[in-house]
């Protein structure tokens, strides 16, 4: 992966879509801080005409101090209604900005080739995609407005000192310079550890994904004690990294206020001998001395959200780090000929086909496939230094019934997985009616695959939406005629709502074996042109099984069908049987052929059976 920079400046572009209400909000924060600044002068105004009144022996001017008053409270309505206008604004623009951003992160899961899910722990994935993006959106929220609030009301409260008296001034440029030390010096010690606090979180996130996921198995297996030391001890990482990041952090805020109190007080003995000698007025003394809180409070307010700056600024990364991930290569389409050589190329490989015509086609998105697939001189691996399939080539007619057998990592699943484009070749080509797959988009490619996995995929919903998964627009009478095909329709009339009940998150209301049913009727109802069983009748009973295999010979008729079998008493009526072997096929032909051969395959049969053969 590139690195790209993943800082702030990435939510730049998010934020400028609503620049106007975004400008607009800064408009009325501006105006709310100038009310701010403003109001220690009106408070300090009143305080010296009730002082030169009194010293004076004169009678209080209420009039004026009343006319003052009435100012004030003008100012502080102003204020207050200019706070409720931005933080509306403010508040509109940053929500619709996470929108979007939340809605690319969405986006990409769905370009990420499968490579990336297979190195990278899903809770991980979920944290960047969930917490990470809503500690963003509430640092934004809380940050935003109030770090330019801060620098506005810090900005103008110097003014309004220097204003007043330029010596007392610098007092508080240099409580303010001592600030900005203390903050950098704690910043640059807790930001790294806020790094890892967020990895942390998303390890933790994991860990309790795939511990929930397995539930039963730790239960079953008594290793709740294992399981409760690994969480313990991912808790533990991420309470000490959170701990020693919000402890550095907090010290920021007590140091600043002591450099304040420190300020404030040498202000007051200089300001009390200047008011004595006439330089400045007792309620400018007074006004002063509120400036100097309203530098003490944006400073407390940047150290208080200095944590969540921090926090967000390590999930702006993840984030952007998870955005800039490399996308699957959609389609490889030809770029020059040069003395009628057509090449291709893309960053995973390239090659060079020869044609007799300078003239290039492009390949248009299939409409009908009719199901030859060939594998020619195929070559894959996962890394580099441990190729998988090499030299594997193989011919595959329409409507064939192919079985894929072998024994467990072998690339039984990597062949299918290369099918699908998964994952791309690395050498030769895989051919669908003579057209290299890597020329067509990946969505048209899959769009004429079924599949029916080992691992049942269902969701939350009725049992009718979850068949209807396969068919955008899917007519009642064709969910149903899929139902009775995969032998589920009785099933599902049994119960109390029929195709309305609503299978719950785990569908863990219904038993394996049915899940996996409507799971093959899913598959049916898209009725494509090829069809990929993964060992789709291992987790139904042995009734079941039987009318299960019938169901699936009646529709794998006129279609081409890859079956990877474990079981190899399911695929004796299989047109085709390829035996793989350390990622290679080793034997092909029919379950007859196969055995008269003597070779792998009835080793790998007679160790299913073969006491069972003796007993016939």
């Amino acid at each position: 992966m590139n690195k790209k920079n993943t800082g702030i400046k990435r939510l730049i572009p998010y934020l400028k879509k609503y620049k106007i209400k975004i400008i607009l909000a800064i408009l009325l924060i501006i105006v709310a801080s100038c009310l701010i600044a403003l109001s220690p002068t009106l408070e300090g105004m009143i305080t010296t005409q009730l002082f030169s009144d009194i010293m004076g022996g004169r009678r209080v001017d209420f009039i004026k101090i009343n006319k003052i008053i009435l100012t004030l409270i003008c100012v502080y309505v102003a204020e207050v209604l200019s706070n409720c206008a931005y933080q509306f604004l403010l508040t509109d623009a940053i929500q619709s900005a996470m929108v979007d951003l939340r809605n690319d992160v969405q986006g990409k899961i769905r370009r990420l080739p499968i490579a990336y899910f297979d190195r990278n722990a899903l809770g991980d994935t979920l944290s960047r995609v969930s917490n990470d993006m809503e500690t963003i959106s509430n640092a934004l929220q809380q940050s935003f407005a109030q770090i330019l609030n801060a620098l506005l009301g810090l900005s103008l409260a110097v003014y309004m000192m220097f204003k007043i008296q330029w010596v007392m001034a610098l007092s508080a440029i240099a409580i303010i310079g001592i600030s900005v030390i203390i903050s950098k010096i704690i910043v640059k010690k807790s930001q790294p550890i806020f790094q890892k606090q967020q990895n942390a979180l998303g390890y933790l996130n994991g860990i309790v994904q795939e511990k929930f996921t397995g539930f039963n198995e730790i239960k079953l297996f008594g290793k709740q004690e294992d399981t409760l030391s690994e969480l313990m001890n991912a808790n533990e990482e991420l309470c000490k990294n959170g701990f020693k990041a919000q402890f550095i952090s907090g010290l920021m805020s007590p140091l600043v206020t002591f450099v304040t109190y420190i300020g404030i007080g040498c202000v007051a003995i200089a300001g009390t001998f200047y008011a004595m000698a006439g330089v400045i007025t007792v309620g400018q003394l007074q006004a002063f001395i509120r400036y100097i809180w309203q530098v003490n409070q944006p400073m407390s307010q940047i150290t208080q959200l200095s944590g969540a700056i921090q926090s967000s600024v390590a999930a702006i990364h993840r984030v952007f780090e998870f955005l800039d991930e490399e996308e699957e290569v959609e389609i490889i389409e030809p770029y020059k000929v040069v003395d009628g050589n057509l090449s291709f190329k893309d960053e995973e490989f390239s090659y060079i086909e020869e044609k007799k015509s300078k003239e290039v086609e492009i390949i248009e998105p299939y409409k009908e496939v009719h199901g030859n697939v060939s594998f020619e001189d195929v070559e894959f691996s996962y890394t580099k230094e441990k190729p998988l399939l090499h030299h594997l080539n193989v011919e595959v007619k329409s409507g064939q019934m192919v079985a894929i057998v072998g024994p467990t990592g072998v690339g039984k699943t990597t062949l299918i997985n290369l099918l699908m484009r998964f994952y791309d070749v690395t050498g030769g080509a895989i051919k669908i009616d003579g057209v290299d797959i890597r020329h067509m988009k990946r969505d048209d490619l899959r769009a004429k695959f079924g599949m029916v996995l080992q691992d049942t995929w269902l969701f939350k919903g009725s049992i009718k939406e979850n068949i209807a998964y396969g068919k955008e627009g899917a007519t009642e009478e064709e969910i149903i005629s899929a139902a009775k095909v995969a032998n589920v329709h009785h099933f599902i009339t049994t119960l109390p709502e029929g195709y309305n009940m609503i299978l719950n998150e785990e569908a863990s209301n219904i038993s394996q074996g049915e899940k996996q049913l409507l799971t093959i009727a899913r598959s049916i109802l898209c009725d494509p042109p090829i069809m990929i069983l993964d060992e789709a009748t291992s987790s139904v009973d042995t009734r079941l099984e039987q009318k299960l295999q019938d169901a699936m010979r009646n529709i794998m008729k006129g279609r081409t069908s890859f079956v990877i079998a474990h079981r190899l008493s399911t695929i004796k009526n299989a047109d085709l049987i390829l035996v793989m072997s350390d990622g290679n096929i080793v034997e092909q032909g029919t379950h007859d052929e196969l055995l008269e051969k003597k070779g792998y395959y009835e080793q790998l049969y007679h160790a299913q059976f073969g006491d069972l053969d003796r007993v016939l």
